[in-house]
């Protein structure tokens, strides 16, 4: 007997682990190309995690979520809640989903179509300026998480 897919697990919403790596890579491609320095997995002052959060050479701050499907992507209303935490919002997508994604995506943020090798933006999101006093709690938050992480990567094993 076949068991049931639970509503919520990551089959029924049409996640691939996989697919999401593949994304996260090129949109992180992406991202370098343009001269962002990029962290992975960024922990939100709210509690929430940003897929990337990337840190432009003028200070700007870009937030990306990955997005494995349509399905995904409905299941997912926390997104609007990281506005507050840049000053550009985009969903990066697979080519594969790109197409059946017609008019699925918000115009409120910008959309980033990417594989394992690279990424192109499909349309900019508009921009939202940060005040001042949250871009400086960011920039804070991103260079200590950068020495941190870098610091545990030089010295493995070290507190």
């Amino acid at each position: 007997m076949p068991l049931e897919t639970p509503a919520g697990s990551s089959e029924a919403l049409g996640l691939r682990p996989e697919q999401t790596r593949s994304v996260t890579r090129g949109a992180r491609i992406l991202l370098r190309s343009q001269g962002h320095a990029v962290l992975s997995e960024f922990p939100l002052p709210d509690g929430r995690r940003a897929d990337l959060l990337a840190l432009g050479r003028d200070g700007s701050i870009r937030i990306v979520e990955v997005k494995s499907s349509v399905a995904d992507f409905r299941a997912d209303g926390k997104w609007r809640h990281y506005r507050s935490f840049c000053d550009r919002f985009y969903f990066a997508i697979p080519l594969a989903i790109a197409e059946s994604a017609d008019g699925v995506f918000p115009a409120e943020a910008g959309l980033v179509i990417a594989d394992a090798h690279g990424a192109a933006v499909e349309w900019e999101a508009p921009i939202h300026p940060l005040a001042s006093a949250a871009r400086r709690a960011l920039l804070l938050r991103f260079g200590a998480l950068a020495a941190t992480r870098l610091h545990v990567a030089l010295h493995p094993g070290e507190p």
